[in-house]
């Protein structure tokens, strides 16, 4: 008993061998399909598919006031989708610009406190209006069909008739007559294309510019202050003390290559004291200034003991003596804490000479030539 497909053109069931192309390829010649129009391609590779439409409501009627309208709302939706991926790029670029720049003045209020935020509202409003137009567009201007189809493996037959769909799928979209929205498709594009394009300008700029890896905001003259922003005097801390001081600049709290350990040594902390080689003069008095940020990962050093002479990491247990110029003496650390040089101004508080000598944190790959 043999099993024999019913679909036109059909000379064999799945299970019959045959030649490559067979079926429809032998029943139409390329010069037959090509000679054929689109729209009896389109019917004839449905048949030859399997496919049975089941229910079609067709599109607005074109030119009636129903089109008209549903042109006007998918092409205005379109149109928001560009505008707001277009201030996306103004807000991008104009930091720095014509607008303040946001990097290096962190504040909880002005343009550094919005820059983000604008930046996720216009990329988001463009991404959620381009998903808005797509509906609109689907809902109201495309035919809706209701088919079920089989499954067969495909042939030559099946691609020119496939294509003639693509295009009939085309030509019912009516975009090659809905001017508006084709220009307003082209408008949101372009500034979607920008939008997505902007953020990768940050990934080939040179990262030495400015020696951002080696600079902190200390400077000669920058006053050591507390988190609250208060100066410090000698005399403000007992010996064998040590406290956390930042640069006293605007945002200088939340930088994280500014934290700095100014602590006071105990007089026989101070009689051991081997300060690393050309920093002899770094420190004021029994006050010394070191950097906070562990040299083997970044991890914050602020655990001290005063017995030992030891600043520990909590991170991965390091430890830097202070009387050795906080030379690492336990742990993964290899380099020493950078040290501040520090002095006092007219006034008597704490100032820096200078930014650290040596770029502070975790070593990386040109360090050495900074």
């Amino acid at each position: 008993m043999s099993t024999h497909d019913t679909r036109p053109g059909s000379s064999g069931g799945a299970d019959t061998p045959g030649p490559l192309h067979g079926g429809p390829d032998d029943d139409y010649t390329p010069e037959q399909l090509a000679a054929m129009p689109r729209e009896d391609l389109d019917r004839l590779g449905a048949r030859y598919d399997g496919v049975e439409v089941l229910h079609v409501d067709p599109g607005p009627e074109p030119g009636s006031r129903l089109e008209k309208r549903a042109v006007r709302q998918v092409g205005l939706v379109f149109t928001l989708a560009g505008l707001s991926a277009f201030a996306f790029v103004v807000v991008y670029v104009g930091s720095g610009w014509f607008f303040p720049d946001w990097q290096w003045d962190v504040t909880e209020t002005g343009w550094s406190a919005f820059f983000t935020p604008l930046l996720g509202l216009t990329m988001g409003l463009a991404l959620a209006l381009v998903g808005v137009g797509l509906v609109l567009y689907t809902k109201k201007l495309l035919p809706h069909e209701t088919a079920v189809q089989d499954k067969h493996d495909g042939s030559h037959f099946d691609r020119v008739t496939t294509g003639a769909t693509l295009v009939g799928g085309l030509h019912n979209s009516g975009l090659a007559r809905r001017k508006l929205i084709t220009r307003s498709l082209g408008f949101m594009g372009g500034g979607l294309g920008l939008m997505l394009l902007m953020p990768l300008g940050g990934l080939i700029n040179n990262p030495n510019t400015g020696n951002p890896l080696g600079r902190t905001s200390w400077a000669e003259g920058v006053r050591l202050v507390r988190n609250d922003g208060s100066p410090i005097r000698p005399g403000d801390q007992e010996p064998g003390s040590l406290e956390t001081v930042f640069p006293a600049v605007p945002g200088g709290n939340r930088q994280s290559d500014a934290a700095t350990m100014l602590i006071r040594l105990r007089p026989s902390q101070l009689a051991e004291a081997r300060p690393r080689e050309g920093q002899d003069d770094f420190g004021y008095g029994d006050y010394v200034a070191y950097s906070k940020i562990c040299t083997h990962a970044g991890c914050p050093v602020s655990l001290y003991e005063q017995e030992t002479s030891r600043i520990l990491c909590p991170c991965h247990q390091s430890q830097f003596d202070v009387t050795q110029g906080a030379k690492p003496v336990f742990g993964p650390a290899t380099r020493s804490l950078p040290q501040l040089p520090i002095t006092v101004d007219d006034e008597g508080f704490f100032v820096a000479r200078g930014d650290y000598p040596e770029a502070v944190g975790p070593t990386y790959w040109n360090r050495e030539r900074i």
